[in-house]
């Protein structure tokens, strides 16, 4: 029987999502281990999208193929009872034919950056911390330029195939007050992402909100359509995964 389930975990100790050869720890093989464990069954696990190392998610969605004679929420159970504690099944149904990469119409994921005077361990591992204010209108005016169908080759290459044209939904920036300092929240929504695409683009636009590049610049680069390698990437920690949508 095939089955989907809604995957969460803290990507810090991880290789990324994608099974690696070797003993290296990714999220993929680690929630193999578990399913092994759990049934006594190999399977392989297919996500909705490929995590890079230190990436988190609390929206992953994940499918696998065993058979199981009980009720699914005791495969829940049983699965996140041999899971390390930084992993985690939310919830499982049983959905035939699904595929949660080549079914899903889009991807949600949120950055995070914190403006803090000093550096602050408890969120480490959850957003891209300094000190230097950022400019939000400038940064706003940016993110609106990703909007739409576009060639993104300038932010990445295709984790398949040869395309680099992606339609991106949702692109916005919000910002809230919090014991520590100012947290700047990157939401965007597209029906699919280049390898690094995110982290590029959050790189880009908080140089835009440090005034280190115009938007005329940051529009120029974009519109290049081909892989600018000397741009930054933003680090791993402030993002997440966080919806994948389907029809349904």
């Amino acid at each position: 029987m095939r089955y989907r389930a809604t995957l969460a975990y803290d990507g810090t100790a991880y290789q990324g999502f994608q099974r690696q050869s070797g003993s290296i720890p990714t999220i993929q093989g680690a929630v193999e281990a578990a399913i092994f464990n759990a049934s006594g069954q190999k399977v392989n696990v297919s996500g909705a999208g490929r995590t890079d190392t230190g990436v988190h998610a609390s929206g992953q969605v994940i499918a696998f193929d065993v058979e199981w004679t009980h009720a699914d929420q005791s495969l829940l159970r049983a699965v996140n009872f041999h899971l390390p504690l930084d992993i985690a099944l939310q919830d499982i149904r049983q959905q035939p034919g699904f595929h949660p990469r080549y079914d899903a119409i889009s991807r949600l994921y949120r950055y995070r950056v914190l403006i803090a005077p000093q550096r602050q361990p408890l969120l480490l591992t959850r957003a891209w911390q300094m000190w230097n204010g950022l400019d939000g209108e400038l940064m706003e005016q940016a993110s609106k330029l990703f909007i739409g169908e576009k060639d993104f080759a300038a932010l990445g290459k295709p984790t398949q195939g040869e395309v680099t044209i992606r339609s991106v939904y949702r692109s916005e920036w919000v910002s809230q007050q919090n014991e520590f300092g100012t947290l700047w929240t990157y939401t965007v929504e597209a029906d699919g992402f280049l390898q690094h695409m995110v982290r590029r683009m959050v790189a880009m636009l908080v140089q835009v909100g440090h005034k280190r590049m115009t938007v005329q610049r940051f529009e120029e680069l974009l519109n290049r359509a081909k892989l600018v390698e000397a741009l930054a990437i933003a680090p791993p920690q402030g993002l997440s995964l966080e919806v994948v949508r389907y029809n349904e």
